[in-house]
């Protein structure tokens, strides 16, 4: 069956946090080096964002699942619209609250509403929209009569000052660079921030206004070529591999030794994640999809970055799919990255813009560092 998001609603906390202001709310690192976070705020193109965190007193304002709880309310598909009408709710999220129980449980939980079917996807950037794809193919398949799909992420709660402290660099690391963090444990501090969004999918489309109706979804990993690149829970060797916190003598060892931070091997990102992005996974979808430029009306894309704009721009354009920017549309620089929540707060952003005509066709691009995964996603305005 047809499936179609009728509503898209965000939720950001608190007040929008300048790049002025951001270690008034985190907290100051003694062991950050300066010139990493001017490097990375003159590259991202991040103006402002948004932290779970009450800038009073440092403390969390909002849980993760209170994040997500918050969006889900905000959905308005239609007059007289009950969240005891959910029949499904699929969360995604890379930073859930508490390792059991599942995410999506813990949101249900929030809302106090029905009994549903609930389920919990887990990765990075991907998982919300493994999510959505799962609440997709539920009311598609005619299993549930409608669907909430959710992504959001907490990452301030990894970012502030008191979860660095006592972490050290070991080693010859440690000696090279005076004791300072590296860049890849302190590059992230400056790029992540929170929010959660959720979108409402029914088979039955509102005559009223104006949805998006679902055509595809294509989520392709290719972490059987790549190692990893995003993580944390784990450090990661000279080598490549991976070794999980659990694998330490104690927690209190992994602590110290910096493996709850999230990390991510710059390297590797700058080398490979625009590459994957298109020359990988473009002739897939190509093929499977008929896609073609002049189908896109509307590019989506969830770069991390600023410094990633042009170059997935000259990636299309050197691979003969060019997408001109007055057809790009996103809300990065003041919304910040918000990982598996911002392709939902992009959308959430278009969607109510009044800006969208009917036929007009949407793609979406969703890439994820964690082992490189790459989503693309087509909506057609009815």
């Amino acid at each position: 069956m047809d499936v179609y998001i009728t509503d898209i609603a965000a939720f950001l906390p608190n007040d929008p946090v300048s790049n002025e202001d951001m270690e008034k709310v985190l907290g100051v690192v003694s062991q950050l080096p300066t010139r990493v976070k001017k490097i990375v705020l003159r590259s991202n193109d991040i103006h402002s964002r948004y932290y779970a965190i009450n800038p009073e007193t440092g403390r969390t304002s909002h849980t993760n699942a209170q994040l997500t709880a918050e969006a889900v309310r905000r959905l308005k598909p239609y007059e007289g619209f009950s969240l005891n009408d959910i029949e499904c709710l699929s969360c995604g999220t890379a930073t859930p609250d508490q390792i059991l129980p599942g995410h999506g449980l813990m949101v249900h939980g929030e809302l106090k509403n029905g009994p549903c079917e609930v389920v919990s996807t887990s990765s990075i950037c991907i998982s919300g929209m493994t999510s959505l794809k799962y609440a997709y193919m539920n009311v598609a398949l005619g299993f549930t009569k409608n669907a909430v799909a959710t992504g959001s992420d907490s990452a301030s709660s990894f970012m502030k000052a008191q979860f660095f402290k006592g972490v050290k660099e070991d080693g010859e690391a440690a000696t090279k660079k005076d004791g300072l963090l590296s860049f890849d444990r302190a590059f992230l501090r400056w790029m992540l921030s929170d929010g959660a969004g959720a979108v409402f999918m029914t088979p039955n489309r509102t005559l009223d206004r104006h949805a998006l109706r679902l055509d595809w979804i294509e989520n392709i990993s290719f972490a059987g070529e790549f190692e990893t690149c995003m993580y944390a829970g784990a450090k990661k060797d000279a080598n490549g591999s991976v070794t999980g916190w659990r694998d330490y003598e104690s927690p209190g060892e992994a602590l110290n030794d910096g493996a709850f931070l999230i990390q991510q091997d710059v390297k590797l990102l700058n080398s490979d994640i625009m590459r994957v992005s298109v020359e990988k996974t473009l002739p897939f979808v190509i093929e499977r999809r008929g896609l073609t430029p002049s189908q896109v009306d509307w590019l989506l894309p969830h770069y991390s970055s600023g410094y990633f704009r042009q170059r997935y721009y000259d990636q299309l354009k050197n691979f003969g799919f060019e997408i001109p920017f007055d057809k790009w549309f996103t809300n990065l620089s003041y919304k910040g990255n918000t990982g598996a929540a911002s392709i939902y707060i992009i959308m959430e952003e278009l969607f109510h813009s009044g800006r969208l005509k009917k036929g007009e066709r949407i793609l979406c691009f969703i890439p994820e560092s964690g082992r490189f995964s790459i989503c693309y996603m087509m909506l057609t305005v009815v």
